[in-house]
């Protein structure tokens, strides 16, 4: 985050950060990782916006993961990281040769009625 707040964005005023619902993404790993007058100089300059906990990108992934983990590496000792490399390589190439999306299970109308808390009021 410094290099970001110091080198692309060094002349905006504010940043917003798009993140996920990880407990690492909070104010407190600026004093984490800073100084307490540097952390609060850093932190300042940026809003979190944290996805939903359910229904975001994360839980796609965490499921991506799980399968990877049950379909390629369960009960397998891999000796070195390019055999790995190519194990991962080779499902993740099948996996996306079959096009398997993530099947949704509310439409935009029913999102958008029961996350409304989620989202920002706006008015028309």
């Amino acid at each position: 985050m410094e290099n970001v707040l110091e080198g692309r964005y060094a002349d905006c005023e504010r940043v917003t950060l798009v993140c996920d619902n990880l407990n690492t993404h909070t104010i407190g790993a600026f004093y984490e990782a800073f100084e307490p007058a540097r952390a609060r100089a850093l932190a300042r300059r940026v809003e979190f916006c944290h996805t939903p906990k359910h229904g975001s990108w994360l839980n796609v992934a965490e499921s991506e993961l799980s399968c990877m983990t049950r379909q390629c590496l369960k009960h397998r000792r891999i000796g070195d990281i390019e055999t790995l490399r190519e194990e991962v390589a080779a499902w993740s190439d099948d996996l996306n040769d079959a096009q398997r999306g993530v099947d949704w299970h509310m439409g935009t109308d029913d999102a958008s009625r029961e996350l409304k808390s989620m989202y920002p009021k706006t008015e028309l």
